[in-house]
């Protein structure tokens, strides 16, 4: 414990020395440098303390831990029930948030924006959690969502729920076009492949300006209604979403309204991902992960196999543009930088590979915990950054490491194992 106290407390005391020892000040001689050392010691000796302190607090949960090992044996002898019974919880919860005394506007909204990267999260999971291609360009995907419904909407005149599988599509296409290339690639170089599309894109955006308005965005984008019903005030030959229920007008009812669209359109992905898991689809996909050479031993294609989970991943990222474009009425290709594919990928990574609640878990302390510090600007991303530190310290691993296995076999048999052991012993 105290080795690696002393050594956090040296490399702490490496970094504060430039940053916090010396300091520029204005005298009447001029600029001198003042040296404030002891900054460095304080900073120094916070982690040493600290590091002391969670090195302490680690072995005193162990022991506890074992302590109650043999009452914790049997609930984790059933995380798929208790997984079952979390998401349900969480559902439930999702469904009533707008419906709670305390939901205002800002609450809906950072739940809206919550429940996109969820979606994001859940279809970059097919590529990265159950096809193991690690993928930092996914944002690409995002935004030819994005670009696709504002232009084919204000081009066109298409509806939201037209341009939807629209959208969807061009995005899979995209997706295609990028696993052609990087079929031979693995580890680091598809990361470095997939990250310069990611890159391409955004800089296609930013220069076509014929097409995409370039910096400036495309505006006006069409909100959508429900069942044609508008929410509006008052729309001249038409009957209003709160006319034609009798409601007093409020700007509160689309904000709900495009709450349960994105939920509606989180749980179709997820219900997909866990559906599509158990076919042989899915299950090449994660013998793909364990070992490509096995898979082309036992006849599986892998090139036809990387291609679905680029298509069917880009696919769920281009639904969710297309939602990012109505919600926000405005897109420019700054919403669509490299810092987005981190987050996103983060998100997976650090809920779980493979795991849909994880990736739930990890959106709400990755992207909500710093929305709530959003009025502080200087503190968000420290936040950010705290939080995913905290997850890394804690669960290596990811929130949710372990997962059900797709196909049990002989499970029956399993259960039986210890009885009859048991059994044979008496």
């Amino acid at each position: 414990m105290l080795k690696d106290a002393l050594a956090a407390a040296v490399v702490a005391a490496l970094l504060a020395l430039p940053l916090l020892g010396f300091r520029l000040a204005d005298s009447q001689q001029g600029l001198s440098l003042d040296y404030r050392f002891a900054w460095v010691g304080y900073a120094a000796a916070a982690v040493f303390i600290g590091r002391l302190g969670m090195a302490f607090a680690a072995a005193a949960f162990s022991r506890v831990f074992q302590r109650k090992r043999q009452t914790l044996l049997p609930l984790a002898g059933r995380p798929s029930r208790n997984r079952k019974i979390v998401g349900w919880l969480l559902v439930a919860a999702a469904l009533l948030l707008p419906l709670a005394p305390f939901a205002d506007r800002n609450l809906i909204d950072k739940a809206t924006l919550l429940l996109i990267y969820v979606m994001l999260g859940w279809g970059l999971n097919i590529v990265v959690g159950l096809a193991g291609l690690l993928d930092l360009g996914y944002v690409a995907f995002y935004a030819v969502g994005a670009y696709s419904y504002a232009l084919l909407s204000q081009t066109f005149g298409l509806s939201f729920w037209l341009c939807l599988p629209f959208a969807g599509a061009l995005a899979a296409c995209f997706g295609i076009l990028l696993g052609f290339p990087v079929l031979r690639l693995r580890g680091d170089y598809l990361a470095i492949v997939t990250l310069g599309f990611g890159e391409i894109v955004r800089v296609v955006l930013l220069n076509w300006e014929s097409l995409t308005n370039g910096p400036n965005g495309i505006s006006g984008i069409q909100r959508p209604s429900f069942f044609g019903l508008p929410f509006l005030a008052a729309a001249p030959g038409r009957t209003t979403f709160h006319e034609f229920f009798g409601l007093p007008f409020s700007p509160g009812q689309r904000i709900i309204f495009l709450y349960y669209v994105i939920l509606v359109l989180a749980l179709a992905t997820n219900l997909f991902t866990l559906r599509i898991r158990r076919l042989p689809i899915g299950r090449a996909w994660e013998a793909l992960r364990e070992d490509e050479t096995a898979c082309r031993s036992l006849g599986i294609n892998p090139t036809r196999t990387k291609l679905s989970a680029f298509a069917l991943g880009a696919m769920f990222a281009g639904f969710a543009g297309s939602f990012f474009a109505t919600r926000q009425g405005f897109i420019s290709p700054e919403s669509f930088t490299f810092i987005e594919s981190a987050i996103i990928l983060a998100i997976v990574v650090l809920g779980g590979m493979g795991s849909q609640i994880g990736i739930v878990l990890a959106a709400i302390l990755l992207v909500g915990l710093p929305e709530w510090f959003r009025d502080l600007q200087q503190y968000r991303m420290l936040a950010f950054g705290g939080a995913m530190v905290l997850i890394m310290l804690w669960r290596p691993r990811g929130l949710l490491a372990s997962r059900e296995p797709t196909i049990r076999l002989a499970a029956d048999a399993l259960e039986a194992a210890p009885q009859t052991a048991g059994e044979a012993a008496r």
